[in-house]
């Protein structure tokens, strides 16, 4: 069921952003496109630099919320920690002039501005008013309390950390994956009879990988060590780490497909179908997204529990779908954790090259959903 938002004046619309984008901005510059009357999620994006080209930065802004299908009108929003500048002539809001930037382009673009308002530590104002006045922050309701929206009162940052896991979890974890990886490595030779019996058991489930792959999002609580490691074993190899990703965004229909398809890559060189490569890079059809926040919990806990040297490819994982779901704050943050492990991890510096250009998914867009 949707839950229906309507704001009658600026304090009442600042109330509804927290819910249009998900959690409460920090440091950033929200624009909510509008359709007519109705508003299509939020795009958040940080504050400009002090080395950024503001012109740069306004084109680039007002170019990506402008592919939001059927927009007429956008409305921006500041949220800063600095506080207004006071002058004899009255008081100057921050940002101005990046806001000035960013209206002008708007403007440009033929899209009608519905408001422009900055929040701040000591209050609210409008950039509208020729003599910006303050206004308690108290007047605005927040998201969080709205019947019908989850939570938004943490910021774009909130939720990103992965899972505390105890010491006794992860050396479980390590030694599943050690001690699979060591009778996988036998592939059908005589297996020592001194090898762990779950280890032996383990090594059955990468033999039907799609149905794996399903079983692993269908009862994704508290998965055992062994099954977390055979997991992280299929991860590190690229064609398995691959489908179980099409199929996680998809179905298990298509999860076949995808590994067939990658085996075939692998095997002949023949190429992976359109469709399938398309999605990679946020084009074609939306995915499941409903499939991807399961498979997102999986692979934050298996990351969490993984040995280091093994978290590169759930921590990429969890960068695409938290991209693919319109949250780059959330995947910067997972590509930063590759970075510092693997530097030259191909899948990561992929999505690091889509993420730095703005590049934004297709299906992000076409559905209205918020992103950041």
């Amino acid at each position: 069921m949707n839950t229906v938002l309507r704001a009658t004046d600026s304090a009442d619309f600042l109330g509804l952003v927290p819910a249009l984008a998900g959690f409460t901005p920090r440091q950033s510059i929200v624009l909510v496109p509008f359709q007519r009357s109705r508003a299509h999620g939020a795009m958040r994006i940080d504050l400009p630099r002090d080395d950024v080209e503001l012109g740069d930065y306004a084109d680039t802004a007002i170019g990506l919320v402008s592919r939001v299908s059927g927009m007429d009108a956008v409305a921006a929003v500041v949220y800063t920690d600095d506080l207004p500048l006071h002058t004899p002539d009255g008081m100057i809001l921050p940002q101005t002039v990046a806001m000035e930037e960013l209206l002008a382009v708007a403007v440009d673009t033929g899209l009608h501005i519905v408001d422009a308002l900055c929040v701040m530590p000591c209050g609210w104002s409008s950039y509208f008013d020729d003599d910006p006045e303050l206004n308690p922050l108290d007047e605005i309701e927040q998201g969080a309390e709205i019947p019908g929206v989850p939570d938004v009162s943490g910021d774009q940052d909130a939720g990103a950390e992965l899972p505390v896991v105890d010491l006794a979890e992860k050396e479980r974890v390590g030694r599943a994956l050690r001690e699979l990886s060591e009778v996988l490595a036998h592939d059908g030779g005589t297996h020592d009879e001194r090898e762990n019996p779950q280890a032996l058991a383990a090594a059955l489930l990468p033999d039907d990988l799609p149905m794996f792959f399903e079983t692993v999002i269908a009862r994704p609580d508290e998965l055992p060590p062994f099954v977390t490691g055979a997991l992280l074993w299929c991860l590190e190899r690229p064609p398995l780490r691959d489908a179980a990703l099409l199929q996680w965004a998809t179905d298990l229909p298509t999860g076949i497909r995808a590994f067939d398809a990658q085996i075939a890559f692998s095997t002949t060189g023949r190429a992976v179908p359109d469709d399938l490569g398309q999605m990679f890079i946020g084009q074609g059809e939306a995915p499941d997204a409903e499939r991807l926040l399961v498979a997102l919990d999986v692979l934050r806990r298996a990351a969490a529990s993984a040995p280091r040297a093994s978290r590169s490819a759930p921590l990429t994982l969890a960068a695409w779908i938290s991209w693919a779901l319109g949250r780059a704050t959330h995947a910067q943050h997972y590509l930063n954790a590759v970075g510092e492990i693997d530097p030259g991890y191909s899948l990561a510096r992929l999505l690091c090259t889509l993420i730095d250009a703005a590049v934004l998914p297709e299906w992000t867009f076409r559905r209205g959903r918020g992103a950041e």
